[in-house]
């Protein structure tokens, strides 16, 4: 049970050389962080150079040696060159957009280079073994982008990478570790269902105003509030100098909801994170006015896309 402790994968990964990043993110790859073995292929060109020269030795056949001798050398400059081909590189890496819980979330992986001489056949390996191919060119940039599953919210680090390379004859695997910290933001996983939501005060005389003017009723302007949807600006009135203007329909006077985490009864905070979740969406695809309050905190009423990932990054977090 000992030696099964010392021979586990993820104990021996830990002695491994990491490429360190700076402070500006960025890392570099050095000599002394590159780990350089022979692929399948050259296990079996190594076999067959080794045949070869027992052969020549055996029938004292000089051309024999000349061309095992050749070969070898061949092999020995392309392990050099595959080992160049990951020295100096820079890497960089980055969140994507934030997603859901159970979707996967996506990274960005930059790869540059200073010097003029490109870069063949770079692999970025995913947490889950998928190789990512690129070519970085002379003095100039290459992105991969990667997922990985989001099974929780909140922040989800991508803590590490490996950079490996065949290139040029496939002989020799190269490869680094390089360290991350880029983070993606995981939203609550929504609930299929949820109650209503409580109506915001002063909410059914509103409604009753709609009710009594019809959807279709122009109601007047009024200067744009933070949360509103750029169709109903004015853009008109805008270009006339007048200011941010949105245009008031009785479609727009529609309720104003809180979605309020004391009115939300659930088993335990997760499930009632989900609920919470699922209100905050359909109130933003119905086009509400809405509001969130959480033990941490309140984000005030408001609408739009901006507004709605302000609530879920509280949801988030919390």
């Amino acid at each position: 049970m000992g030696l099964r402790k010392r021979l586990d994968p993820g104990r021996l990964s830990g002695l491994f050389r990491r490429v360190a990043h700076g402070p500006d993110g960025l890392a570099r790859v050095g000599p002394r962080q590159i780990y350089i073995l022979p692929t399948k292929q050259g296990l079996r060109f190594g076999a067959v150079l080794l045949v070869m020269l027992l052969g020549s030795l055996n029938y004292q056949n000089n051309l024999g040696l000349l061309v095992t001798f050749f070969l070898a050398s061949v092999a020995l400059v392309a392990m050099h060159h595959t080992w160049l081909n990951l020295l100096g590189l820079l890497v960089r890496a980055r969140g994507g957009p934030p997603v859901f819980v159970g979707e996967d979330a996506t990274f960005e992986i930059i790869l540059g280079t200073d010097g003029r001489r490109a870069r063949e056949d770079i692999a970025v390996m995913d947490q889950a073994g998928r190789r990512h191919a690129a070519r970085v060119p002379g003095g100039d940039q290459a992105r991969v982008r990667i997922s990985a599953a989001a099974a929780r919210r909140g922040l989800q680090r991508l803590s590490e990478v490996t950079l490996e390379t065949r290139h040029p004859l496939h002989l020799f695997r190269a490869w680094c570790y390089v360290s991350c910290t880029a983070t993606t933001l995981v939203y609550p996983a929504p609930a299929a269902h949820a109650p209503e939501p409580s109506a915001a005060p002063g909410e059914g005389q509103s409604s009753r105003r709609q009710a009594h003017m019809g959807t279709d009723d122009y109601l007047g302007p009024r200067l744009y509030r933070p949360g509103d949807s750029p169709r109903q600006v004015d853009w008109k009135a805008y270009a006339r100098e007048r200011g941010l203007v949105v245009k008031q329909f009785g479609a727009d006077q529609g309720r104003e909801v809180w979605i309020d985490w004391d009115q939300v009864s659930a088993a335990d905070p997760e499930t009632r994170i989900s609920l919470l979740t699922r209100q905050l969406l359909d109130a933003a695809e119905a086009g509400l006015r809405f509001g969130l309050r959480l033990p941490g905190g309140t984000e005030g009423l408001g609408r739009g896309e901006d507004h709605l990932q302000r609530c879920l990054t509280r949801l988030a977090l919390l």
